[in-house]
């Protein structure tokens, strides 16, 4: 091996060693002062930075910003579900007479979707309308007994009020009395006899009619309606099926309107009001608009979510059940900046913010909350109302350390918007948001 090389190695050790290690002998062995501005510990580079002036201040170039009022949203991933879906089922027993509808087909509310063979029904119907005429027919007979009934108290107490003063005058005897008073007794009975006739003819009456409402009743059973209108999820059941009662004689469903299903986790339900505006993409890329109708006071056992719906139009029927959708509700508007993405920067500790020009031209760090990425920038909270924002630069200062500003839009007015002004989120954003 040459020792060369060895040699070379041990000088470039020994005096990277002094460089780095023992500085001050090597500035002595050159018979230099070392320059404070260069040799400052970098934990007093702030201090250091005050304290040499403006002249070596760190140039940056910032931007002005004013506070928006943006609308803000809330972001749930649900589904459409129909307003209504209903399997209609038999309620008697019967034989499918009537030709089935095939699925897909609209019905209207009240259609015929499945016919019953009546077999005997119509002359159950017929017989319990005969012994209503029976029952009916009655009812005078057994009034006609009571007022004979009546008839017969008024004869006996007049013959018991004649035996009685014929009695006390001498002119009759005892038994005479007793007899009438039998009399009256016997035509008492009598007349709750009648009036017993009367109830039980009434009560028959009752019965026969209540026969006749079930006979109806079941006729009306045989022909099976749709309750709504809507489309047939299913064909209805085929000619010749025998159903029992329970059996499925076909599924509606309603689309118009239809409902967008999502579920909001508990630290956003606060944000969602009945009534508020929502838009929704669809898997299929259709971007719809409806009103929040419901929101869950229940949260979900398992996810600790509540259940949205946000009720959309459907005229052209063209949203379907089950589709994935993702949607998008408005919720309070909030105070944000619109910044560029390159000024966001991150602390030690990792919190996300951005550094800003201070009093005195002193570097800030200001930690914010990212609300959403548009094309233009992000929207950020957690700034005051007007903020200088260091756009370039910002990763090599630190807190306190003095800068010489370059305004990027100091030639624009307009870019710096005066704090409070609304503006709606930019279109592009709500697509990205949606995407």
């Amino acid at each position: 091996m040459k020792p060369m090389p060895i040699l070379l190695a041990i000088v470039v050790t020994g005096a990277l060693y002094l460089v780095v290690m023992d500085r001050d002998t090597l500035w002595a062995a050159l018979g230099m002062t070392p320059d404070p501005a260069v040799e400052a510990p970098i934990e007093d580079a702030a201090t250091l930075a005050r304290d040499i002036g403006a002249p070596g201040a760190v140039a940056v170039v910032a931007q002005r910003s004013g506070a928006q009022v943006i609308d803000n949203a809330v972001v749930l991933r649900g589904r459409t579900e129909a307003d209504r879906t209903v399997t209609v089922a038999a309620e008697t027993s019967g034989r499918i007479v009537s030709e089935p509808l095939r699925k897909g087909a609209f019905v209207e509310a009240g259609d015929a979707l499945c016919i019953l063979d009546p077999g005997t029904r119509e002359a159950s119907l017929t017989e319990a309308r005969a012994r209503l005429a029976e029952a009916e027919g009655r009812v005078p007979e057994a009034e006609s007994a009571v007022a004979e009934a009546q008839a017969r108290i008024r004869e006996a107490e007049i013959e018991v009020n004649a035996a009685r003063q014929l009695a006390e005058g001498g002119y009759a005897s005892e038994t005479r009395l007793v007899s009438a008073e039998a009399a009256e007794e016997a035509a008492q009975a009598g007349l709750s006899r009648a009036r017993a006739t009367v109830s039980s003819a009434g009560a028959g009456i009752e019965a026969a009619e209540a026969m006749v409402a079930v006979a109806e009743r079941e006729i009306e059973r045989l022909t099976i309606h749709a309750p709504f209108a809507g489309l047939l999820e299913t064909d209805t059941a085929e000619l010749g099926a025998l159903l029992q009662p329970g059996a499925a004689c076909a599924t509606i469903v309603q689309l118009d309107p239809v409902k967008l299903v999502g579920f909001v986790p508990e630290v956003d339900v606060d944000d969602i009001e009945i009534g508020a505006p929502a838009i929704a993409r669809l898997a299929s890329g259709t971007q719809v608009q409806g009103r929040v109708t419901f929101l869950s006071r229940s949260a979900d056992e398992t996810t600790r979510t509540f259940r949205v719906e946000v009720t959309v139009p459907n005229a052209d029927l063209s949203i379907r059940d089950g589709q994935t959708a993702d949607i998008l509700v408005e919720a309070e508007g909030q105070s944000a900046h619109l910044l560029p993405q390159s000024s966001l920067t991150l602390d030690d500790d990792g919190v996300l913010g951005i550094r800003t020009v201070d009093d005195g031209d002193t570097v800030l760090f200001r930690p914010v909350t990212l609300l959403r990425d548009t094309v233009d920038g992000v929207w950020v909270t957690g700034l005051p109302d007007r903020v200088d924002v260091i756009t370039v630069g910002q990763e090599y200062v630190v807190d306190g350390v003095r800068v010489d500003p370059t305004y990027a839009n100091d030639a624009d007015p307009d870019a710096a918007t005066s704090p409070g002004a609304a503006v709606a989120p930019p279109g592009p954003a709500t697509d990205e948001v949606i995407q």
